[in-house]
């Protein structure tokens, strides 16, 4: 309903303006009957409203009241005056007439109106007056239009349901727009998300033309402040996975909004805002929304009951996050331990590994449910088990025997890139699953087709890194299919990547001949030199030292000139614990090692010739990483260093550094003692003893 009043000419300016004041408090009391007093409404630019919590005082209002005698001040507190009516507008002059807000019950007999000239008047109508009075009023184009029916609130279910492409979204947006926009938006990322990369790259190019599109854009940012918090989050969420620049104002508006009404934020919308944030590059906003996010996460920890919210909200707290926080969100998962499921526990290392805390009892705890569960386990989750324990440097062997005996008792059902690839992990770990490398030898000997370049490599430095050809029943068929698939991609091979294969040959004790003679050429070695990696030149020296040692008859005579390594590339240096005990032990023990302290040198002709009853022991301090996991099984680089020791007449005793470390000093010379003398070390008898360290 719809009419205008004229003011009463007959009254006198400051009267009238007293009578407005009158009514405007006696509306604004009879409101407050309907509203609480603790909320107001905001008039949103897009005819749409929205509650807003805000600190209010009625009492205020009135004592104001009483206090107003200026008709200056009352004039400027009509000036932004809007009514709200239950299914009565009110209409300016050049403004086009919006229903603000619907009151279920009318606000009595009394209404308010604006005039022509914004004057604010009560009136006493009965309805049927009132009717008479608006069938003489001349109804605009606009007035027609605010009488239509809106378009029905369509969810983003639906729209992704009804439509099969981002364009159909918005061709739906500009034929009905509803609200909230973030319908339109997760609808779209909902949809893009079934499609295929191309597809999805070809649509977000008509995305972006669409002409409803920017339209779109704008809604979403004049929508922000009025819509649902989580609706919001959806939005931005969605907004960021299609792909449109995060420096854009559209993304920049919703984060600081976001950033605004982040108290607004309930457990749902942490783990929305946790999904988002990991969705988000680094800038200023993002940085000043996760401070934010840290801070409502160390609120709020102890208040979050799913168990699902708590894992995402730990993944996204990040590594920088203050130990104190992280102490804290450890302690709640401990709390909620029992409530986990397969599911969540196989997840837990992951988070953890996101966070970067190494909760010890979390994982053994997590371990033992995984292995409990771990037939139908998908390679997925496989994979980023062994990755996080890799990156928390969490060691189980246990955990890492269980998966290998898994994969390899469903060997058949596995792709040969997908084992590949738990071998790889497996590696990196220093575990040698034996079984699962077994078959995975027996696979590539069977079909040598399944081989290309990237995964020779990849083989090639698992298996001589794990030292796994070592006594290996098909090691000869092996390394001869893996020579022979190498050869094949000398023509396209990089020069490190052939001297990253010759090297895993060398730690295999193989000497292929075509690739050793493509990487020996003056030109390649010179390339590999001139790079910065120090690698190469390391890689190159131990090249060299295999020609010299191994049995490489046909390679012997070629003769590399490298130049010298610096010192502090050899990793080995000397255990000082082990040189005090082997000189109290022995007394003087000569050690013979090259001018560079690379190598260590045999004995004289003439030295072996006149001490016949001398028996070469060469002692090696090695490290933990130096074994494969959880065995004595040395490592690749390891094994090939005790093979040049025993070339060179040497009898190689292995000391490991962290039993030493354990040991005082007169045990630690009883150890060391029993490790040269002993029957095992020396099955010859021999009366001196020359050690090299």
């Amino acid at each position: 309903m719809l009419t205008t009043l004229k003011p009463f000419g007959s009254v006198s300016v400051e009267s009238k303006m007293n009578n407005k004041a009158g009514s405007f408090f006696w509306n604004l009391r009879q409101f407050s009957t309907l509203v609480s007093t603790s909320r107001t409404m905001r008039l949103c630019c897009l005819g749409l409203c929205k509650p807003k919590i805000v600190h209010s005082n009625w009492n205020i209002l009135n004592n104001f009241h009483n206090r107003m005698q200026s008709t200056d001040i009352i004039r400027y507190l009509f000036q932004d005056a809007f009514i709200f009516k239950s299914d009565v507008g009110f209409q300016t002059k050049g403004i086009s007439t919006l229903t603000a807000l619907r009151i279920e019950r009318l606000l009595y007999a009394k209404r308010l109106f604006f005039d022509s000239k914004q004057s604010l008047v009560p009136v006493d109508k009965s309805d049927d007056e009132l009717k008479k009075v608006n069938l003489n009023h001349e109804v605009s184009n606009e007035d027609v239009l605010t009488k239509e029916t809106k378009p029905n609130r369509i969810s983003s279910r639906k729209l992704s349901e009804e439509c099969n492409s981002l364009s159909d979204v918005l061709d739906a947006f500009s034929k009905a727009p509803t609200f909230p926009s973030s319908n339109y938006f997760t609808a779209m990322w909902t949809i893009a998300k079934r499609l295929s990369d191309d597809q999805k790259r070809f649509e977000k190019r008509l995305m972006f033309s669409h002409p409803a599109f920017n339209q779109l854009c704008e809604h979403m940012m004049r929508e922000a402040k009025i819509m649902q918090y989580k609706y919001l989050l959806f939005s931005l969420h969605a907004i960021v996975k299609l792909g449109i620049p995060q420096n854009t104002i559209l993304v920049q508006t919703l984060l600081r909004v976001t950033q605004e009404r982040i108290n607004e934020c309930d457990e749902i919308c942490l783990s929305v805002l946790s999904t988002v944030l990991e969705a988000m590059e680094p800038c200023k906003n993002v940085h000043v929304l996760r401070t934010g996010f840290r801070i409502l996460v160390d609120q709020q920890v102890w208040k979050i009951e799913d168990v699902f919210t708590l894992q995402v909200v730990m993944k996204c707290i990040g590594k920088d996050a203050p130990i104190a926080l992280k102490r804290k969100l450890e302690m709640k998962a401990l709390r909620e331990l029992d409530r986990f499921s397969v599911l969540n526990s196989q997840h837990m290392f992951e988070v953890l590994a996101a966070m970067n805390h190494r909760s010890l009892i979390l994982l053994d705890e997590c371990s033992k449910v995984v292995l409990d569960n771990i037939h139908g386990c998908p390679l997925r989750i496989m994979i980023n088990i062994l990755q996080s324990c890799k990156d928390l440097q969490y060691h189980n062997l246990d955990l890492f025997k269980g998966l290998a005996d898994y994969v390899a008792a469903t060997f058949d059902i596995w792709k040969f890139r997908k084992v590949l690839f738990i071998l790889i992990l497996f590696e990196n770990l220093g575990f040698r699953p034996v079984g699962l490398m077994d078959l995975f030898m027996k696979r590539i000997v069977e079909d040598p087709e399944s081989l290309n370049m990237k995964n020779i490599l990849s083989i090639l430095h698992t298996y001589s890194s794990l030292n796994h050809v070592y006594k290996c029943q098909n090691k000869e068929q092996f390394v001869e299919v893996m020579a022979s698939a190498l050869t094949g991609y000398l023509h396209t091979i990089s020069s490190e990547n052939l001297l990253d294969a010759v090297y895993s040959f060398c730690l295999m004790n193989y000497f292929p001949l075509a690739p050793f003679n493509q990487l020996l050429q003056k030109d390649i070695i010179s390339e590999l030199l001139t790079s910065d990696d120090m690698k190469n030149a390391y890689k190159l020296h131990t090249l060299d030292t295999c020609l010299k040692l191994d049995d490489t008859v046909y390679l012997r005579d070629i003769a590399l000139s490298l130049p010298q390594l610096p010192r502090e590339l050899p990793s080995s240096h000397t255990n000082a614990k082990v040189a005090e005990v082997l000189s109290s032990l022995l007394g003087d023990f000569e050690i013979r090692m090259d001018t560079n302290r690379n190598q260590v040198l045999p004995l004289s002709d003439v030295d072996t010739t006149s001490a016949t009853d001398i028996q070469r022991v060469a002692v090696l301090c090695v490290s933990r990483s130096a074994y494969c996991l959880g065995s004595s099984h040395p490592r690749g680089f390891l094994a090939m260093k005790m093979r040049h020791l025993n070339a060179m007449g040497f009898h190689v005793i292995l000391v490991n550094n962290w039993e030493m470390d354990k040991l005082e000093m007169e045990d630690a010379v009883t150890f060391l003692k029993t490790k040269i003398y002993s029957v095992e070390a020396l099955p010859v008898a021999a009366v001196n003893v020359q050690s090299t360290q």
